[in-house]
């Protein structure tokens, strides 16, 4: 892939521009990487807003009409769906059930059990991956 930088002071706001003769899986990875370096992780703390990185992020879960952003000691509220979390997050995240998702560098254990796999975070937190989403984890895990 060649890489090519145009220096200009007219240029107000930089623009990415990717010409490619297919989009592959390299192109999409390359396009939501760039796009979210955009995005703002925004959460609230009672009376704050506190601004979030990425690795910050143990897990995400969505509750009803609320979504709770749990980091190493501290959990958080947001306004956003778990959907646009899992648009933002795509590198180093992963879906394990209909509400929940995990960052993949937090994972402390996997533990088997009788209604499927448990996962424990570095933070003590768990959660049950769900049977739909089982086979991408066990691939993610080279099972």
């Amino acid at each position: 892939m060649k890489i090519e930088m145009d220096l200009s002071s007219d240029i107000k706001e930089p623009y990415v521009v990717i010409h490619t003769n297919a989009i592959t899986d390299d192109i999409k990875k390359l396009s939501a990487y760039i796009q979210s370096l955009e995005k703002v992780i925004a959460v609230y703390d009672e009376e704050s807003i506190i601004i979030l990185e990425p690795e910050e992020i143990y897990m995400i879960v969505s509750k009803g009409r609320s979504v709770d952003v749990f980091c190493k000691e501290k959990q958080y509220v947001s306004k956003k769906c778990l959907y646009e979390f899992e648009e933002m997050l795509r590198d180093h995240f992963m879906r394990i059930s209909k509400t929940t998702i995990i960052n993949l560098k937090q994972i402390d254990r996997v533990e088997p059990s009788f209604s499927g796999m448990l996962i424990v975070l570095k933070n003590g937190k768990k959660d049950y991956i769900s049977r739909k989403y089982l086979p991408e984890f066990k691939k993610y895990l080279g099972l």
